[in-house]
């Protein structure tokens, strides 16, 4: 049977605070067994990934402290409960099934009369014989023309992820003929954004996809109207240039000024959504179907991986341990992704919303107030970037920011240069090497400014290339990293009531329905 219970009624939780301070990173990366432990702490992921937990502060009895409290919190079993579709998300009493949409991993799951599993392979498939249509050139614009670009009209988590997916790889699908379509996005309210996109693009071959589940998000409407009053000034029908991703029963569903609809539910949160067809549509169109299902198929491994319950084998779920460690343990407030792709340029941007909106909470899964910190926060960018700008403050700052490598042997594009004896790729690489050894074991010098305190734990993930697999490998690791923290800190990671409240204020805003501060700042604006 399982049990909800807080992190702070398990037993291991005071086991696990006992053990702070324990490891010196460099104690153990500076000793003749050094060369042993960065072997030995790497676990297999999914499609040839691999998650390398060397420069972490743990070691064999803060690892078995960790495999209690997953056994404790019943890790295993929350997430069969999960995929099987239970009611997981408490706040809006609705089940959590976004791994269906990349594979089956227990039980038949019905819900408003279906079969889950195949109402997304369903949609799955409609999409591919929509973007199949639009690249043979059947399905055409009002002269006959074939569309060349594709815009996603979202915010959020109908935004952030489909973006960072499409960035990721579109120097893949360029190296690899596989590129079809260039994709723009827009998101921001802020009429400029808008304004941008459209004028950097063809109308007259351009598919916009509006992604909205309610078909009510502000927003979003917003800016569909903004496109659409382009389109129509320059004669153009939104009915041949606009797709709708929504739900069923939406205002967008069957509604003539689209071209076609792609149905999601109210199963798959939005930061969730980018092996929905919030993700589909626009990486079908841009990159063909095939780039898609493949994506999905590392996903799905990835899924399949997280249902290990040896912790030493279950690369997510370790992921997830150790960030507990040093979330609640170790206070640290916060968590560092660093890139080392250019692919992967907004993928940090993803993880932020993926993580402080799913376990940004001071509440726990029934709304009682829990007694210890939960989610950090997330930031990050691509390296060697980013080590020209905040690494000054990770290296030698007052706080102590684990972090995240993301690495590859080889580029996306194939093409590279020899400077002073070594490719661009091999620098790369280089400082991947050079920054975790520095953040571990610092540098001491007589002057004060050269000396560096080291202490500083990362884990590396690394594999072959950056391709549409180990990107969905990627991806779904840190979404089942963000659910195992959850479950550990037994808040419900699958709601976001903290997005709600400034909303519903912009809209008295914008109706004049206000009184007090609200009005005094509205004046600010003319409002």
């Amino acid at each position: 049977m399982i049990t909800w219970s807080n992190l702070d009624t398990l037993p291991s939780y005071k086991k696990m605070l006992s053990l702070k301070g324990q490891v010196k990173l460099a104690e153990v990366l500076g000793n003749a067994d050094a060369a042993k432990r960065v072997a030995s702490y790497s676990v297999p992921m999914a499609a040839g990934l691999k998650y390398n937990y060397a420069a972490k502060q743990v070691n064999e009895q803060i690892l078995g402290v960790l495999a209690d409290l997953a056994k404790e919190a019943q890790l295993t079993e929350k997430y069969e409960a999960l995929y099987n579709g239970e009611i997981i998300n408490t706040g809006e009493k609705r089940m959590v099934l976004h791994q269906l949409t990349r594979g089956q991993l227990g039980k038949d799951v019905t819900a408003d009369g279906k079969n889950k599993r195949d109402f997304y392979v369903e949609q799955q498939k409609k999409i591919a014989d929509f973007a199949n249509d639009v690249h043979s050139g059947k399905l055409v614009n009002e002269k006959g023309e074939k569309y060349t670009t594709v815009c996603q009209i979202g915010i959020g988590g109908s935004d952030l992820g489909p973006r960072a997916m499409y960035l990721a790889l579109e120097n893949w699908a360029k190296a690899n003929n596989t590129f079809k379509m260039e994709a723009h996005f827009i998101s921001n309210v802020d009429p400029d954004d808008a304004a941008a996109v459209v004028a950097s693009i063809d109308l007259s071959k351009t598919i916009f996809i509006l992604v909205s589940k309610s078909g009510t998000t502000l927003e979003t409407l917003t800016n569909e109207s903004f496109v659409k009053d382009f389109l129509n000034k320059a004669g153009l029908s939104a009915s041949k240039h606009m797709i709708a991703v929504t739900s069923e029963t939406s205002p967008l569903a069957n509604n003539p000024d689209y071209m076609a609809a792609f149905y999601m539910d109210d199963y798959i949160g939005g930061r969730y959504s980018s092996t929905s067809a919030v993700g589909g549509a626009i990486l079908s169109l841009a990159f063909g179907p095939q780039v898609f299902a493949d994506f999905l198929d590392g996903a799905g491994e990835a899924d399949a991986t997280a249902k290990n319950p040896d912790l030493l084998k279950n690369p997510a779920m370790l992921d997830a341990l150790i960030g507990i460690y040093e979330r609640n343990a170790q206070e640290y407030p916060s968590t560092a992704i660093l890139p080392y792709s250019q692919g992967l340029s907004r993928f940090p941007a993803h993880l932020q919303q993926l993580d402080m909106e799913s376990n940004g909470k001071s509440v726990n899964r029934d709304g009682a107030p829990v007694s210890y910190v939960t989610g950090p926060v997330i930031f990050g960018e691509p390296g060697t970037n980013g080590q020209h700008s905040f690494y000054q403050l990770l290296h030698q700052g007052t706080n102590i920011i684990p972090l995240q490598f993301i690495a590859f042997n080889s580029n996306q594009t194939g093409k590279d240069v020899v400077i002073e004896n070594s490719t661009s790729q091999k620098k790369l690489c280089a400082n991947v090497v050079a920054q975790i050894i520095a953040f571990a074991c610092g540098k001491k010098d007589e002057n004060p400014n050269k000396s560096f305190a080291g202490e500083r734990p990362s884990s590396l993930i690394y594999g072959e290339s950056l391709n549409p697999k180990t990107l969905g490998a990627l991806l779904a690791h840190y979404e089942n990293k963000v659910m195992f923290q959850g479950f550990v800190w037994n808040v419900n990671s699958f709601d976001q009531e903290g997005v709600q409240l400034g909303k519903k204020l912009a809209k008295a805003v914008l109706s004049g329905n206000t009184d007090g501060a609200l009005k005094t700042f509205a004046g600010f604006f003319g409002l």
